[in-house]
């Protein structure tokens, strides 16, 4: 029970990643606050699975995009829930595109989701967590697409990569409080966001074997790594990535 007695707040959490991460953070020990977006349905059936767990959740509607919706996450999380001890930094789209013909909105829809989204409910989280003053811990999903690029993801993998590039300065910046400060970057997992692509039979093959496991991920490949990082055994990992790809970046010969 690794999380036990910590409040675990999870952004996108309806499907997908967040799920996954916020059904885990559960079965550690911990109570659990999700946020989602449109998939109402899925956020109320995930709150169903913690609670069958023995533990309090709480499902909060809100688009990441507005800055109001992290001021108003946190606030119903500690109220309801009594703290705010670890923020898994989740929600993202990635709506594939070319990079020449790139409609504006879908840039800045992207930018403002992910990046934004991000940036803003880790602050709000951190106030939270500063004004308890017992410190917590930050967890942005970043990706392998920090690290590399991907042709219809032009407008996608530079808010990976400033989810990572926040995670090392909010570990600067939030040491002091006792706050710690860390990314994830998946591989390739199967979620909505991307089960279009991987419906392609060939392709799918294509990227397992390059994958020195031989698969693709799936979401609860991602729970071991994300309550690591919120717990105590990673007291002192601040500022810190790590890949959880099956080994797919290092292969590249």
């Amino acid at each position: 029970m690794l999380l036990e007695g910590r409040c675990v707040l999870v952004t996108g959490a309806a499907a997908g990643i967040g799920r996954a991460i916020a059904i885990g953070a559960a079965a550690q020990g911990a109570d659990v606050a999700i946020n989602y977006h449109d998939n109402a349905a899925g956020a109320k059936s995930c709150v169903a699975e913690i609670e069958a767990l023995g533990r309090r959740a709480i499902a909060v509607h809100g688009d990441v995009a507005d800055p109001n919706t992290a001021v108003t996450f946190v606030d119903r999380a500690a109220e309801l829930l009594g703290s705010v001890d670890v923020l898994v930094s989740n929600a993202g789209i990635c709506p594939f595109h070319s990079f020449l013909d790139m409609p504006v909105e879908t840039f800045t829809r992207t930018q403002q989701v992910n990046l934004h989204g991000g940036y803003f409910m880790c602050q709000a989280a951190a106030r939270q967590m500063v004004r308890q003053g017992r410190g917590g811990a930050l967890i942005a999903i970043s990706s392998i697409s920090a690290l590399v690029g991907g042709e219809y993801q032009t407008h996608y993998t530079p808010t990976k990569a400033g989810l990572h590039s926040l995670m090392q300065s909010a570990a600067i910046a939030l040491g002091r409080h006792n706050i710690r400060c860390n990314s994830l970057l998946p591989g390739t997992i199967r979620t909505d966001i991307n089960k279009d692509d991987l419906a392609d039979r060939e392709k799918c093959a294509r990227m397992e074997a390059r994958i020195p496991l031989g698969r693709l991920g799936v979401p609860e490949d991602m729970v071991g790594p994300a309550v690591f990082l919120a717990s105590d055994m990673a007291r002192y990992v601040t500022g810190a990535a790590l890949l959880v790809d099956g080994g797919a970046f290092v292969n590249l010969q």
